[in-house]
């Protein structure tokens, strides 16, 4: 790798650090086996235009890799339940304190034609009197009433496409 390739995934290592910390979450400590990760992230920035998991076959269409955009929509589940997101980048607590190791992650991401199954059965509920719809961020869960949902979530900082109609 080229010194400034190098210098790329040292810079966005340090600002995912420095994001996941500022918000409650911890990168891998393991930085031998987190910047290969960061690597991969920047692979897929140039290759697709966005940050899809290193972890995860992307399609190339950001309409149908949405949900597994850095941070992805599993993330919190996958911490919750495991102590780690699907590739390890963001661990748990006891992990980054080195109490305990990652393991191997189940796959949670649907199927493409059971992932649209169950959108339609997730249709957002329309509720009278409310003057805005309400937006939910697919990644951490912040709800906002507002004509369309911010550009930038301010908990996690995913942009606007990451955010469902939620009612």
């Amino acid at each position: 790798m080229s010194e400034a390739d190098q210098a790329k995934v040292e810079a966005l290592h340090r600002r995912l650090k420095k994001d996941a910390e500022a918000y409650g979450y911890h990168l891998n400590p393991d930085e031998g086996f987190t910047k290969p990760l960061v690597e991969g992230l920047l692979v897929n920035q140039g290759r697709y235009g966005y940050q899809a998991c290193p972890c995860r076959l992307a399609s190339g269409e950001k309409a149908g890799d949405l949900d597994i955009i850095c941070p992805c929509d599993y993330r919190d589940p996958d911490l919750s339940e495991h102590g780690a997101c699907y590739c390890a980048l963001y661990v748990s607590d006891e992990i980054a304190r080195g109490e305990k190791r990652p393991a191997s992650i189940p796959e949670r991401r649907p199927v493409a034609s059971a992932e649209a199954d169950h959108e339609e059965e997730m249709e957002p509920v329309m509720v009278r009197g409310l003057p805005y719809p309400v937006w939910r961020c697919k990644v951490c869960g912040y709800l906002c009433a507002r004509p369309e949902p911010p550009e930038i979530c301010p908990i996690c900082k995913v942009t606007k496409d990451r955010f469902e109609r939620f009612m």
